[in-house]
């Protein structure tokens, strides 16, 4: 990856440990001079977290408050965390902005939703460290240079991964659940955002927050498009884009599933100086380019052993979820 970081590469070091082991944050904090944090460890898969619930509450929670102590020791004042729409639950008018209700309805949803409330109260009683809990809505596609994108281990969780799947042959057919919802295709609508928008816009919330005054404290801001796209139109612009075809079959509705969900997006505009300008075309090209070239991702061991084809059940969107 030190092509893609250019010129940064040198000035870029890499540290592996698990947030929630003191001593190593205490070791890595104590050698560096750090001026913001941006948090995005964590466990985010929401069935996963439903069956294994104290997991999702260990990892999340505790990783969040050994990282805020490390924090406030060395004197590290700015955060910006990775946060999800999925503290929204289940709304019931669109588009969402930040003052709708938070109400999350997954153990994973709520481990989010704890962790804002964290920070909220961290940075009420320090006037000095400000805060930016960045939820997203739904994040595709890779770097378009191809060379870093997601992949998989297991069945997906997400409706674009199942697609790259399904076009790559690597799995039959995407079930599409739902086809009667009062939407124009009968298919749920979700707000897709690229992840070089995602990236950018975390640029631009380190760049708030270095300009910040004392008693900035802790906002939380959307980052998506605005904008809501279908499951089959999801298909069909892949299908446009890539040329690679997406077999697909309606399923029934899930329970619980929304009907459609998307931002509402003028705080970050007004905050950040940001918006999203990739369209969903693009979101494909990119995701396409990276899973063409690996196909299995880095070939690491999980990936080799997720090479099985599965015939199960995954696919379209689901509860507002960012990840």
């Amino acid at each position: 990856m030190r092509r893609l970081a250019g010129d940064k590469a040198d000035s870029m070091k890499f540290a592996e440990a698990d947030v929630r082991d003191r001593d190593a944050l205490e070791r890595i904090f104590a050698g560096e001079r750090f001026d913001a944090v941006i948090h995005f460890a964590g466990f985010k898969a929401v069935g996963e977290s439903v069956a294994e619930p104290l997991s999702y509450y260990n990892n999340n929670l505790v990783a969040s408050l050994v990282l805020l102590q490390a924090m406030a020791k060395h004197g590290v004042k700015r955060l910006v965390f990775s946060s999800s729409c999925t503290v929204y639950g289940t709304p019931d008018r669109m588009p969402i902005d930040e003052a709708a209700p938070l109400e999350a309805v997954s153990p994973y949803g709520r481990t989010k939703l704890f962790q804002e409330h964290m920070f909220r109260d961290a940075c009420a009683a320090d006037r000095g460290l400000s805060v930016l809990l960045l939820r997203y809505f739904n994040p595709v596609g890779a770097h378009p240079s191809g060379e870093l994108g997601e992949h998989p281990v297991g069945t997906p969780n997400n409706l674009m991964p199942y697609i790259q799947q399904v076009a790559l042959g690597q799995r039959p057919s995407l079930k599409v659940y739902g086809s009667d919802y009062p939407t124009p295709d009968g298919t749920a609508v979700r707000d897709y955002i690229h992840v070089m928008d995602l990236a950018e816009g975390h640029v631009a919330a380190v760049a708030k927050l270095a300009s910040a005054a004392p008693g900035f404290g802790c906002r939380a801001l959307n980052l998506g498009t605005g904008k809501g796209t279908s499951v089959l139109e999801m298909i069909s612009v892949w299908e446009a884009a890539t040329g690679a075809r997406v077999a697909w079959e309606a399923a029934p509705r899930r329970q619980g599933d929304a009907v459609a969900v998307w931002a509402a997006t003028a705080g970050a505009e007004a905050e950040l100086g940001w918006r999203a300008a990739r369209g969903v075309a693009e979101m494909c090209r990119d995701q396409w380019a990276w899973a063409s070239k690996y196909p299995r991702g880095f070939e690491t061991e999980a990936a080799e052993a997720s090479k099985a084809p599965e015939v199960s059940e995954a696919g379209d969107a689901r509860k507002p979820e960012a990840v």
